[in-house]
């Protein structure tokens, strides 16, 4: 099979693979839609996950199922998938301590173009397939089912990760696809007041259709003087960091209450330390909580966001600005989401047999 792969660092290409054999618990699936990542870029761009040799990218895809192994029970040749972009092994020990992502170690339930090739390839492999898919709900376009695989799990991880409760002021840092679930999250939660950080027009229009109250621009000075301002010196219950980089969380920490919670769900790809302010930190007793993860996976957990599609709570089309058609186009995506241009929010690639 063919399939788009980071070289090395720095480089990528089609290469030539054998079909990965499909084990009893798995299948093997041929991708119907895929999504580039900012992730791709990190790992590709800036060797974020260390050096990879001829890795087949992509982590996120619908796709048609073409092979089931013989135990799996729930799923046939034909049917069409959401393929999350985490994979657990539900049956190990990280897993029955209810952190299936870590399935093997740190971030290990993330198999798709980390160790292991992605789905951006003619084919590609499913381990435990009746846990890791989920149906693709009739009429649901298979382009904007691919928000469900990463960027709305991920999203909305940082929502529940926050807390976010009624009538809360929540601070979202970044509005890019992943902060923009996050904001439509945080107003599925029943936050008051959601602040946006963001400074493109798309963006910023569609942060405002999913309910961000109040727009700060970073260009306008640091973001955590013009969370103060906006809420006359208080700042902000909750702050769910989807972008920037290392240096961001000390703007988070200076902009949230004592007591508050600080939720990152973003791929810091370089820097080695994330610096916290310590008198801000209220000299490491302030209650101020800093916690950050991989977006939870599963069948279940897709089934019920593919859900809030279904029955109309949420509306993806919008982030899915620039649409490509056909394999030989993934390229063209993986290049946008490393030049993201000012009108990208997210590319998409559709392939038709």
């Amino acid at each position: 099979m063919r399939g788009f792969a980071m070289k090395k660092i720095g480089v990528t290409g089609w290469v030539e693979k054998d079909v990965e054999k499909c084990g009893p618990l798995d299948a093997i699936c041929r991708p119907l839609a895929v999504a580039p990542c900012t992730s791709d870029i990190h790992t590709v761009y800036e060797g974020a996950v260390g050096e990879r040799t001829d890795m087949i990218l992509g982590h996120e895809a619908v796709g048609e199922v073409v092979e089931v192994g013989s135990l799996v029970k729930d799923f046939k040749p034909g049917d069409r998938v959401i393929v999350p972009a985490i994979t657990p092994d539900w049956g190990s020990l990280e897993a029955q301590r209810g952190f299936a992502m870590h399935s093997g170690g740190a971030l290990g339930g993330w198999k798709f173009s980390n160790f292991k090739d992605g789905v951006f390839a003619e084919l590609f492999h499913v381990n435990e397939a009746d846990a890791n898919l989920a149906l693709l709900p009739d009429g649901i376009d298979p382009a904007e089912a691919t928000m469900v695989c990463d960027m709305i799990p991920t999203g909305f991880h940082g929502v529940e990760l926050a807390e976010v409760t009624y009538g809360e002021d929540v601070l979202v840092i970044g509005i890019g696809p992943v902060g923009l679930m996050s904001v439509k999250g945080a107003a599925l939660r029943g936050a008051g007041r959601i602040l946006a950080v963001g400074t493109r027009p798309n963006c910023v229009a569609l942060a405002k259709e999913y309910g961000a109250t109040d727009i700060i621009s970073y260009k306008d000075g640091a973001i955590d003087e013009q969370v103060r301002d906006l809420t006359n010196g208080k700042g902000v219950d909750k702050v769910i960091i989807a972008g920037g980089d290392v240096n961001t969380f000390a703007e988070a920490i200076r902009s949230v209450k004592p007591g508050g919670i600080i939720s990152n769900v973003n791929y810091l790809g370089s820097g080695d330390y994330v610096k916290i302010p310590r008198a801000e930190w209220g000299v490491g007793m302030g209650h101020i909580r800093i916690v950050g993860g991989l977006m939870p996976a599963g069948r279940m957990r897709t089934e019920r966001l593919a859900n809030l599609m279904v029955n109309g709570r949420l509306d993806v089309s919008g982030m899915l600005t620039h649409k490509l058609e056909g394999l030989d186009s993934i390229p063209e995506g993986v290049q946008l989401m490393k030049d993201k241009p000012a009108d990208l929010i997210k590319p998409v690639v559709t392939i038709s047999y």
